[in-house]
């Protein structure tokens, strides 16, 4: 398996602008869903305000988390099933790994789950002896592949059928062909015989709801729902954030996640858990048992400027609009998360210093708060965490990441403050550029550490009167001329 890391963001960047196949694939994925989205939220009932209607229904769910999944375990637990609160990525693993033992398991099904990438659950099993097959078509092509993830719903946006048909000849000896329903038809007959052995399935977490006590797992495949029930055991894993209060609320979001990932309506298959089969079930799991996972929510939950980014309900939308990700595509983000959201929650789970590119490489440009199905304010904790990086945060424990950085936007600030200082620096600096190489009215290098901005592209000069003098000096002519 392919192993990414955030530390490798600008070289992985680099590779992937070049790359012209994921170039035309990024943009046919972006012109497809990223309009689409726009146009499903005009389309609602309730009109695009519903987003935010959404926001303060995540806002109150994240403010009362203790509560809402106490309530959830009870009466999970009360319709056969387990609960397993895990604080880590590793108690999670663990726990899989000795339910798995006790039953005998030797083979796993898995519906589509970010949740476990971020844990790293398939090859932590891999390395405990049991076989984890992915079912979803796109991940299993990446996990032949031996790689990870490229997007949230399309895992697998960077390959073409060329790479594909190679993949399937090669592991499981079928005819050479780029027909895309053959290729489907083969897949699809690997992936029944593994549903048939398997003795646990693992999912994901769409959504929890503490009311009714079930979890729901949204797709268009079909898979999650055979993984679900016809292995003896289910086992699902949730972000310990990915919980709502009510029946009405939980109706709400699942429209709008629906309309985030994929400008749909609402999914194909829709399914919803709350146990083990019962006596009177004609199908379904002999166990049912669902993992809660903190893996450093709680921190984030601690610290009222990160808070926000729990409401995520991971459909997506950002990615779809995002002109980062659209030229850079998933994996120079180096984990489980790309995109806007990546950018933000990374950092705050593998540690702000370690991932501070991510957050730098973003434009902030707003898209991804417009696109999001909970109007999530994505650009202003991507300035927090330039900030923490600026000038160190004893509570994430980042060091600055520059300390000239800090110092130069002090300097900033006492510049702007002060009118005629200000007008001052302009002169200076309007000066000074003289010494600069130029073409036209823009410079073409800049010296360190602001060269960065003229590697690509050449920066437009100080124009040598400011705006407000011109408007000055207009004023006094004015005057002159009135009798």
């Amino acid at each position: 398996m392919t192993q990414l890391h955030p530390e490798t963001y600008r070289e992985a960047a680099r590779k992937a602008i070049g790359d012209p196949v994921l170039q035309k694939a990024l943009a046919g994925l972006q012109a497809r869903f990223g309009r689409g989205a726009a146009e499903a939220y005009r389309r609602l009932p309730e009109g695009p305000h519903l987003r935010h209607t959404a926001h303060e229904i995540r806002e109150r769910a994240v403010a009362h988390l203790d509560v809402l999944l106490e309530r959830l375990a009870e009466k999970i637990r009360q319709n056969g099933g387990h609960v397993f609160f895990a604080s880590d990525a590793t108690d999670a693993v663990e726990y899989c790994i000795k339910v798995a033992r006790r039953h005998g398991v030797r083979r796993v099904v898995k519906g589509k789950s970010m949740v476990t990438e971020e844990i790293d659950l398939n090859e932590k099993l891999a390395a405990a002896g049991i076989d984890a097959v992915e079912t979803d078509l796109g991940e299993y092509i990446i996990q032949l592949a031996g790689e990870k993830p490229s997007h949230i719903i399309a895992p697998a946006i960077h390959k073409t059928r060329y790479d594909i048909a190679e993949l399937f000849v090669k592991n499981m000896g079928i005819p050479y062909t780029t027909d895309p329903p053959a290729l489907t038809r083969a897949a699809r007959k690997a992936l029944r015989e593994e549903f048939l052995a398997a003795d646990m399935g693992i999912s994901g977490v769409n959504m929890a709801c503490a009311e009714t006590g079930h979890i729901t797992t949204v797709s268009n495949e079909g898979n999650i729902r055979m993984a679900t029930t016809l292995p003896r055991i289910h086992m699902a894993f949730m972000g310990m954030e990915r919980i709502v209060g009510r029946l009405d609320e939980y109706e709400i979001l699942l429209r709008l996640l629906c309309r985030g990932a994929a400008a749909q309506t609402m999914a194909t298959y829709v399914s919803y858990t709350a146990g083990p089969r019962r006596p009177e079930d004609s199908d379904g799991p002999e166990a049912f048992h669902l993992v809660v996972i903190d893996n450093g929510r709680s921190r984030i939950l601690a610290d009222p400027r990160f808070r926000e980014i729990l409401y995520c309900i991971r459909c997506a939308a950002c990615l779809n609009v995002c002109p980062v990700y659209g030229k850079i595509g998933g994996h120079a983000y180096g984990f489980a998360y790309s995109g806007p959201i990546g950018a933000v929650v990374t950092p705050l789970l593998t540690g702000i210093n370690r991932a501070r590119h991510l957050c730098q490489g973003e434009t902030l440009c707003g898209a991804c708060m417009e696109a999001c199905p909970v109007a999530i304010d994505l650009p202003r904790m991507l300035l927090a965490l330039r900030e923490t990086l600026a000038y160190g945060d004893a509570f994430w424990k980042t060091t600055p990441a520059n300390p000239l950085e800090g110092l130069a936007f002090k300097v900033w600030s006492r510049l702007t403050a002060n009118r005629r200082t200000w007008e001052c620096f302009l002169k200076a600096a309007a000066l000074g550029q003289r010494l600069f190489p130029k073409k036209g009215n823009r410079l073409r290098r800049l010296p360190p550490p602001f060269h960065g901005w003229t590697r690509k592209r050449d920066f437009p000069s100080l124009a040598p009167e400011t705006f407000l003098a011109r408007w000055r000096k207009n004023e006094i002519e004015v005057a002159k001329d009135i009798p």
